[in-house]
């Protein structure tokens, strides 16, 4: 891509406050975009190929949502926790092992979308996270969801199309968590703290392709609460 071509999305952005360049096989991230650090809400630069996001990023300090889906990111920089106004972050695709030490420090993040990585557990960062609405770690390594995400906040979890055999007893002392996806993973029945059924506020338990079958679901302890649950908020959507 050119120059000229760059120049026009830049000027646009400063118009829009949106930098959009997806698809177009870039190998790095535009430095020039540091220009803009002031004016920019949204950055989109999925579908590329970039391998690393540079410690400027930082500087974006107004950064309301940030996509960098399909890319080859292996890590993030530290600076990108300084983004304190970020809402949206969407990481799709990537081959990320883990998230920046200081990640728990986005305090505005309601939608973070990590799924398609390399993540080996459920990231501990995310407990600080008040305002998290919806977290999506679908299509990772994770093997086992750790006692620390008894305070993950977020009101919707997606752990699909992992490798999880251990489900830690605190997930069912999560204060809004509402849906819990659970699909194609590794569980056996026995693995899957009945508390979530008897003693939870979720109300939608996907967990269909693991080791059992779901009709076995229904003879645990605690269904029928899980069902109260279930229905109501079905009720309420219809």
């Amino acid at each position: 891509m050119g120059n000229s071509a760059l120049k026009a999305h830049l000027e646009t952005a400063q118009k829009t406050g949106v930098f959009q360049l997806t698809g177009k096989g870039l190998s790095e991230f535009p430095e020039d975009l540091q220009k803009l650090a002031s004016n920019l809400r949204t950055i989109d630069l999925s579908n590329n190929k970039i391998e690393l996001l540079p410690p400027l990023i930082g500087k974006f300090s107004f950064l309301k949502s940030l996509a960098l889906n399909n890319n080859k990111l292996t890590a993030l920089p530290e600076e990108l926790c300084k983004l304190k106004k970020l809402e949206t972050l969407h990481l799709n695709g990537n081959h990320l092992r883990q998230l920046p030490a200081a990640f728990g420090q986005l305090s505005a993040l309601k939608t973070l979308s990590l799924s398609g990585n390399q993540l080996r557990t459920v990231p501990t960062q995310l407990s600080g996270l008040r305002h998290l609405d919806v977290v999506d770690l679908s299509k990772n390594q994770i093997q086992n969801v750790p006692d620390t995400v008894g305070e993950l906040q977020a009101i919707e979890l997606n752990l699909n199309q992992n490798q999880i055999s251990q489900i830690s007893v605190q997930i069912s002392h999560c204060p809004r968590l509402k849906v819990l996806r659970l699909e194609e993973n590794c569980l056996e029945l026995s693995m899957l703290p009945q508390s979530i059924l008897s003693d939870s506020q979720i109300s939608l338990l996907a967990v269909e392709g693991n080791l059992f079958e779901i009709k076995k679901l229904r003879e645990l302890e605690g269904y029928d609460k899980y069902m109260e649950r279930f229905t109501a908020t079905k009720k309420k959507f219809a």
